[in-house]
């Protein structure tokens, strides 16, 4: 563990050195180049300067140059900042599809994910593991509103975004006798903007909820609380900037997440990590039985996750298009192809395949196709689902054991590894008809050690801080008897 952690730290410092030189960058560029787009404009400001195809075009526009530099002016800049539109702008079928993957992926972590989680502790534990869900989705909900959005989805630094949608400044909806406005997001200009954000903050929610999972059974709530808070702030809004973001410093190098592999698993999945090395093992882990207490609950719990995994997947095509349908569908045949590599794989290691084993694969295998659902075929979407089967199965079983570390629900096994597996292998499978870019392993590459690297070493500092404060881990005592009594005053019968 702690050579493991001083890795971690150690890379930290060298990443943190190209952050701080790319922001000095950042500084010395002129006034004009950083300044954000007017939010409130019906349109985006022209492009000043003609675009490459004019630099390079033909003697025969030369010897036109009036109408060269007409067209050239008349060519509207691609948006880089929410804006506003007139109603008539709105797609209603892109709005349709927004609003139902926006249930759909909440759908996901209440009750998705925390039946899931909560079928497989101990029955002492049911109750405060499902609590967690529901505690993250208030508290991230507010964050996002206040903070969270603006600085992941606003025009900033290459790391980080801005503050022109705190507390949603500047989102509306004016309905007028004549005409109705409303602004919207430039990465998603066919839906309202409120629709874009409750969207993302879905993806928010759902993020450090799965770290959960990683130190279920032991602890303190309220320092769960604290960190969560803090850790959206701090690692989710910047991961999803760098990535998402236009301007942001892996989407600007090309790297390829069409729905999370990074900013939602691979972060997740290495804070979950250190937070079981920082909190330590369970009591009696090893000696003691951690049997889950309740195997229909985790089922029920998959399912939901697969079918509102649609909303995810499927609806980060932010439109109700080819694109979206080709993501369902690579999202279907990964998914069951990474239950079945599980399957077999517990089959044959272990003699006998289990329903958790089942279940568990079918979620490593959305977690895995989640990078690559828009930017592979059928073929990609396979190898992708039985590869991660396959090697989270090893990673739960076989490398848990043999580092001895005790992520109590797989979060980093399935999450992280699942994460880890997606991201490259969508730069070997990428197909640039269906994405419109080429895959590249080595850019996949530096987005996952960003992600590895950034989410482990701050979510170590957010911990140590929290511990030396508060405290992060129950007492033996509350332990033994279950953090559903000791923590919340209740049982299941």
């Amino acid at each position: 563990m702690r050579k493991l952690l001083m890795s971690l730290l150690m890379a930290g410092s060298l990443l943190a050195g190209g952050v701080g030189a790319a922001l000095a960058d950042d500084a010395s560029a002129p006034a004009a180049a950083s300044a954000p787009a007017d939010t409130t404009a019906s349109a985006p400001a022209p492009d000043a300067s003609a675009p490459a195809a004019a630099a390079s075009a033909p003697a025969t526009a030369a010897a036109a140059p009036d109408a060269s530099a007409a067209a050239a002016a008349a060519a509207p800049a691609a948006p880089t900042a929410p804006f506003s539109v007139d109603s008539s702008k709105i797609n209603s079928g892109d709005t349709a599809w927004m609003l139902t993957s926006t249930a759909l992926v909440l759908f996901m972590t209440i009750p998705g994910l925390a039946l899931f989680y909560g079928g497989m502790v101990r029955k002492k534990n049911v109750l405060a593991t499902l609590m967690q869900s529901y505690a993250i989705t208030c508290v991230v909900t507010i964050v996002w509103t206040v903070i969270g959005y603006s600085l992941a989805f606003t025009p900033g630094g290459s790391f980080i975004g801005g503050f022109s949608r705190v507390l949603l400044a500047g989102m509306n909806y004016i309905h007028g006798d004549k005409a109705t406005t409303l602004t919207v997001s430039h990465l998603a200009p066919t839906i309202p903007e409120t629709v874009y954000f409750v969207y993302q903050m879905t993806f928010a929610i759902i993020t450090p909820a799965l770290i959960t999972g990683a130190f279920a059974d032991r602890m303190k709530f309220s320092a769960m609380l604290v960190f969560m808070t803090l850790w959206s702030i701090i690692v989710y809004s910047p991961i999803a900037h760098m990535v998402w973001e236009p301007t942001g410093w892996l989407a600007a190098a090309g790297i390829l997440d069409f729905a999370g592999g990074t900013v939602v698993h691979i972060n997740a999945g290495i804070a979950g990590l250190v937070c079981c090395l920082v909190l330590g093992k369970r009591v009696g882990y090893g000696k003691e039985v951690m049997a889950p207490h309740n195997l229909v609950l985790t089922l029920i719990g998959a399912a939901m996750l697969w079918v509102g995994w649609f909303g995810f997947n499927a609806g980060s095509a932010v439109a109700a298009d080819g694109r979206a349908g080709f993501a369902m569908l690579t999202t279907q045949v990964a998914t069951a192809a990474a239950a079945l590599g599980w399957m077999f794989a517990e089959w044959i290691a272990k003699g006998k395949p289990s329903a958790l084993g089942i279940a568990s694969g079918a979620v490593a295998g959305l977690v895995a196709v989640t990078p690559a659902s828009g930017f592979v075929g059928v073929g990609g979407a396979l190898v992708i689902g039985i590869a991660a089967g396959v090697i989270c199965f090893w990673s739960a079983t076989w490398l848990k054991g043999k580092l001895g570390y005790d992520d109590s629900l797989d979060a980093f096994g399935v999450h992280g590894i699942g994460g880890i597996v997606g991201a490259l292998l969508t730069g070997v499978f990428a197909v640039k008809d269906i994405g419109g870019a080429d895959g590249s392993v080595i850019l996949q590459a530096k987005g996952v050690l960003t992600t590895l690297v950034y989410s482990g070493v701050v979510s170590f500092v957010l911990l140590k801080v929290i511990d030396m404060v508060m405290g992060l881990r129950v007492t033996e005592e509350e332990e033994r008897e279950g953090l559903d009594v000791s923590l919340h005053g209740e049982h299941v019968e």
